[in-house]
């Protein structure tokens, strides 16, 4: 499936979780556990760095260690098997002391955290990068009046700004959320086989500790060994935030259609076009994103599920977060990173915004029109004075101003140039501008 993995992921999330890259993190806590306990007296220091000048990925023998996880379960323990033998090529006595009161979901687990946190690196920086261009476009757009949309129906007059600035009100609540998940997540995992690190004889905490500063790692209470929340709440996280990116996707897409055109994703050589119809201009980023939103709420789902193991040690369910939380990341890190990519190079059509407003004739004014007459006539028979001026519009074809103006109730109690201002979009914006500024200066603490 390579084929579509730069269509789908991003490269810098693919190196984070390639085969060597998910050894060499497991190798890392080898050789941090090695060099923690030399520190706490546990195990030599000269065994301490023998294991460690071996800890280094392009010294294993990945296809041999492939075939050898199908029979143990777990990549952990062949790993350690080749590790301990390429340290007693060169110091039998150090070799012994290989994974010296570790058990391998340490191994796994740790190395996992160390992966999580170069991909939220990644995904932060992306993030960070988006709420800045969105936070641009919002300010930009923040008086362009376009149609407002509820049940996919045009409702009232807003402005592009207040759409954006809600995409990137959004987008910092994720913000939030990542900074808040970093403390509870990045956290090292170093128990024994049980979790009470009993083989290391009353030094376990103070192992622990040093451990855990060695890979610049937080402590946590307790091993976590079927404790699964925390690998749950990445997954969980990476959920909302790629359903957000498909929101943002869907409304992109929907105002890239041909009737309505008023966003544009980026063109370019090869880009969104079509086999056999030459004008098309597909949303393809879009696509993308909108792919990634259908896919991960179904891996999120078995991450949940897959909280629920036995006792000390998970059977089955452990074992199926391994391709799951990967996926998940490398694909938010792809829907996340086509979003940053075309932000800035989205083509918006204001006058054809200020067109579509009219696209009902008049229709999309009809609450401020409502609204003002109610003053007078009260809401209730305003309302129904609207309602039967509407369905005049949609039966004869004219402008609900032009219905209007022959009412004798509306021209008694509305001047014509009363009227006039009611059919002006940017007199029926509310407090458009404050929301975008306040969503804009929300973003500026983030940074």
């Amino acid at each position: 499936m390579s084929l579509l993995d730069p269509l789908f992921g991003s490269a810098a999330m693919g190196e984070v979780f390639s085969d060597s890259a998910r050894l060499q993190r497991m190798l890392d806590f080898e050789a941090a556990l090695a060099r923690a306990e030399a520190r706490c007296g546990v195990i030599p220091f000269a065994a301490a760095s023998a294991i460690s000048s071996k800890c280094r990925v392009e010294l294993v023998d990945v296809n041999t260690l492939a075939a050898a996880t199908a029979a143990s379960l777990n990549p952990a323990i062949p790993l350690v098997k080749q590790l301990t033998a390429l340290v007693a090529k060169d110091d039998p006595e150090a070799a012994q002391f290989v994974h010296w009161g570790a058990t391998s979901q340490d191994a796994n687990d740790t190395g996992l955290v160390l992966q999580v946190r170069q991909a939220l690196d990644i995904l932060e920086a992306d993030l960070d990068a988006l709420c800045v261009g969105l936070a641009q476009l919002a300010r930009k757009h923040r008086s362009t009046p376009m149609a407002g949309r509820t049940l996919m129906q045009h409702a009232l007059p807003t402005t592009f700004g207040v759409k954006v600035a809600g995409w990137l009100d959004a987008m910092n609540r994720h913000r939030d959320r990542f900074a808040q998940m970093r403390k509870r997540v990045l956290v090292l995992q170093f128990g024994g086989a049980v979790g009470t690190l009993a083989a290391l004889r009353g030094k376990g905490m103070q192992v622990a500790e040093a451990l855990a500063a060695e890979l610049q790692l937080g402590l946590p209470t307790m091993p976590w060994h079927t404790q699964r929340d925390r690998v749950a709440e990445v997954a969980t996280v990476l959920g909302l935030c790629t359903g957000t990116l498909g929101k943002i996707a869907r409304d992109i897409s929907l105002h890239m259609q041909t009737e309505i055109a008023e966003v544009l994703e980026p063109a370019g050589e090869g880009r969104g076009g079509s086999s056999t119809m030459p004008h098309k201009r597909n949303p393809v980023s879009a696509a993308v994103v909108l792919s990634a939103a259908t896919r991960v709420p179904g891996l999120v789902s078995t991450m949940l599920s897959a909280m629920v193991q036995e006792d000390e040690r998970g059977l089955g369910d452990w074992q199926a977060e391994w391709e799951t939380l990967p996926e998940i990341l490398r694909l938010t890190a792809g829907a996340l990173h086509q979003m940053v990519t075309i932000l800035p190079h989205l083509e918006i059509d204001a006058p054809r915004m200020r067109r579509n407003l009219d696209a009902t004739q008049g229709l999309i004014f009809a609450e401020a029109v409502t609204m003002a007459l109610a003053a007078h006539l009260g809401k209730t028979a305003a309302h129904m004075l609207l309602e039967e001026a509407s369905r005049q519009v949609r039966e004869s074809g004219e402008h609900l101003r032009e219905v209007l103006a022959q009412n004798p109730a509306v021209t008694e109690r509305l001047t014509s140039e009363e009227l006039d201002g009611l059919f002006a979009p940017e007199n029926y914006l509310g407090v458009a501008e404050e929301l975008v500024n306040r969503a804009i200066d929300a973003s500026r603490k983030h940074r």
